[in-house]
């Protein structure tokens, strides 16, 4: 076939060129499930009320623990005897009730004061009391008052020092607040050293029977010593005899030094 007979093959109608055929588009890019997956969590878009449900639910869980932890730590509690219940709380009541004394006693020192025409006076007064009670608490002063004798006897040998200063913190957290052991008084750096039959109290030796003279409330004193497990119960298990007597008057005279403190002043003006 000449190229007369097909001129549609060389240019359009009208004269105009043909066009040659237009290449195809590449295939677009394959996206992958992760691809995917990642595109439609980030960047979060949250409503407002998924957001609200989600702050309602952090604190539901927040509570939720609270409670739980707070479970866990009342189990020992729940665990004991109903004497031992009763006993904790009459503690609590004892410690709650000698803190309000307190408080009171130093409101009304506040007032006298306020109110005394010679306040020189009334804090000289006050100053010397609070000088003797610090002197009751250092034991370089006697004191007097209700309290209980602790004497523990030990014909085995077998009562340890760490047991004789087991009584000792009872005894302070039952309201204690002068004692002395075997003629040695007892203050805050006291310690027991030694072995079972063979102890010693501030590098003193003592022997038993080993006798306790408290001043304290006596009603607070005794039970503290008999509760279940207690200090009694432990010194009867090594075959001591406990033996405690409640009194009125008791006195604490064994004395300590007065000694000077090497680094420590007063920050008073």
């Amino acid at each position: 076939m000449n190229n007369d007979e097909n001129p549609r093959s060389e240019q359009a109608e009208g004269g105009a060129p043909a066009a040659p055929d237009a290449p195809a588009p590449p295939p677009a890019a394959e996206v992958s499930g992760r691809q995917r997956l990642l595109a439609g969590l980030w960047p979060p878009r949250l409503s407002r009320a998924q957001l609200i449900v989600a702050v309602l639910l952090f604190g539901l869980g927040l509570g939720l623990a609270i409670q739980v932890r707070s479970t866990s730590d009342d189990s020992a509690l729940r665990g004991a005897r109903q004497e031992d219940l009763v006993r904790i709380l009459d503690e609590v009541d004892d410690r709650t009730q000698r803190l309000e004394d307190e408080k009171q006693r130093l409101d009304d020192q506040r007032t006298e004061l306020e109110n005394s025409s010679d306040q020189a006076e009334e804090a000289r007064k006050q100053t010397l009391e609070k000088e003797r009670q610090l002197g009751i608490l250092a034991g370089t002063v006697a004191a007097q008052g209700p309290g209980i004798t602790l004497t523990i006897t030990d014909p085995s040998g077998a009562v340890a020092p760490d047991m004789l200063l087991d009584a000792i913190q009872e005894l302070r957290a039952a309201g204690a607040e002068a004692i002395q052991v075997n003629g040695v008084r007892v203050v805050a750096n006291t310690y027991f050293s030694g072995d079972a039959g063979d102890v010693e109290v501030d590098g003193k030796k003592i022997e038993a029977p080993y006798e306790f003279t408290v001043i304290g409330k006596p009603q607070d004193l005794e039970p503290a010593l008999n509760i279940p497990g207690g200090v009694v119960q432990t010194l009867e298990k090594e075959q001591a005899t406990v033996l405690v007597e409640r009194s009125d008057d008791i006195v604490v005279d064994a004395l300590r030094p007065a000694q000077r403190p090497d680094y420590a002043r007063s920050s008073s003006p």
